[in-house]
């Protein structure tokens, strides 16, 4: 990791499957992620593709209405340092959105990606940056 400060410090993108996570089951585990990052216990980042992304799987697939769906985009761009990445790398051809994770953390120097994405995880790091599940970023949540 970049840097050895501790509580905000630390700059993470978390990929969309970590906020669906968070908001479809608050009473998980998960929910501590989401929580920490709004008490500022970490940097989060977030550019606007991560968060159409996550609006659009809200609607889509968990068939959230379009109003609360919007409210929880806008409360991860409320909450998040809005990163716009000016470069989109073409690292993972499965599932290009993947790549909008990687543009993200590149160019906000994050620290940590969290994911519970394969294809991410496969990678275990990109430009330096460690590449970790949730539950391991629970772990160092826990430590700081």
């Amino acid at each position: 990791m970049k840097n050895d400060n501790k509580h905000g410090s630390l700059r993470v993108v978390l990929d969309t499957n970590v906020y669906i996570s968070a908001f479809t089951a608050p009473d998980r585990p998960l929910f501590a992620v989401w929580t920490a990052a709004v008490r500022r216990a970490y940097c989060l980042l977030t550019s606007p593709a991560i968060i159409r992304e996550l609006s659009r799987i809200l609607r889509k697939r968990f068939g959230w209405e379009d109003e609360k769906a919007l409210g929880h985009a806008k409360l991860v761009a409320h909450v998040s340092t809005l990163i716009i990445p000016t470069e989109i790398p073409a690292v993972i051809a499965e599932d290009p959105a993947d790549n909008h994770i990687l543009a993200c953390a590149a160019t906000g120097q994050a620290d940590l990606i969290v994911t519970g994405d394969k294809d991410l995880l496969r990678l275990k790091e990109y430009q330096g940056m460690a590449i970790i599940r949730p539950a391991d970023f629970l772990r160092i949540l826990n430590g700081l």
